[in-house]
């Protein structure tokens, strides 16, 4: 079964094309409400999820203590935890790059031309021209300052889709009848056992990385690895011995997490 992403920008009718190809395919369409509720099921903090948005920091946000990569990890590891199911239509939060490397996804850019977008805010939200127009730029660089902060790519980069459509030219029902049946080309092989199993680790490793930011604990240089499910390898340089007790009790208290074997450096003393 077809496991696809769809990337839009405000104004595309990206999610009404993402629905239909849903219906069409008989697959689910994991959209905001929906990624919540497997947040929910995780057993993240859902309040915590909402409190970010998805923009780049500023050095204000950063001395306040706010720590968006929290944010970037615990929605990846939302993603992943959709994906490994291996079918599905998944909207947005940089699921064309966290899936990337797996052959078994579609990557679908969902676009139009500026004055469409315009059209498409003031017929279906009611804007006036200057709130839409206001809407979509102020959007538009959210998203391309948050993405390249995340993933450090620009969300626009042709190389991250493998189809772009534009409903604005073809219309909404042609738009994601012609990304149903490219789902369905043969040569578009569905998420063998390898593929899932290694997407259930990076979903659980996400959900470590996020827990160690958190906490402060994140080693420098840091690596989580799970080379082998539910057994978390971690290495990295600490501060002091305690750490690596706090360490390995964040980790085990997470679902899933079996055993944890440590490769951590206690960094020398500075002796002026």
């Amino acid at each position: 079964m077809p496991l696809i992403t769809i990337t839009q920008s405000i104004g595309c009718d990206g999610w009404e094309v993402a629905r239909k190809v849903a219906d069409d395919l008989e697959v689910g369409l994991y959209d905001d409400s929906r990624l919540k509720e497997e947040a929910v099921r995780m057993g993240l903090d859902v309040e915590k999820l909402d409190e970010f948005q998805e923009k780049a920091p500023s050095w204000f946000n950063r001395l306040m203590g706010e720590k968006p990569e929290v944010y970037a990890n615990l929605i990846a590891s939302v993603i992943y935890e959709a994906a490994r199911r291996g079918e599905g239509v998944i909207i947005g939060h940089g699921s064309q790059v966290l899936l990337q490397d797996f052959s078994c996804a579609l990557h679908v850019l969902v676009t139009a031309n500026k004055e469409q977008r315009i059209t498409n805010l003031m017929q279906k939200r009611g804007f006036s021209r200057e709130a839409a127009e206001k809407v979509i730029r102020n959007s538009d660089r959210k998203n391309k300052e948050f993405f390249q902060y995340a993933f450090r790519r620009d969300w626009e980069d042709p190389s991250l889709y493998d189809l772009c459509v534009n409903p604005s030219k073809v219309g909404i029902q042609r738009a994601s009848q012609t990304i149903a049946a490219t789902a369905r080309y043969p040569e578009l092989n569905a998420c063998n056992i390898y593929a899932l199993d290694a997407i259930e680790r990076l979903s659980l490793t996400k959900r470590i990385e996020a827990a160690l930011l958190e906490l402060d604990l994140q080693p420098m240089g840091g690596k989580v690895e799970m080379l082998e499910k539910g057994v978390v390898q971690i290495s990295g340089l600490i501060y002091k011995h305690e750490d690596e007790e706090r360490i390995a009790k964040a980790i085990r208290g997470i679902p899933g997490v079996e055993r944890v074997e440590m490769d951590l450096m206690v960094m020398p003393a500075v002796t002026v």
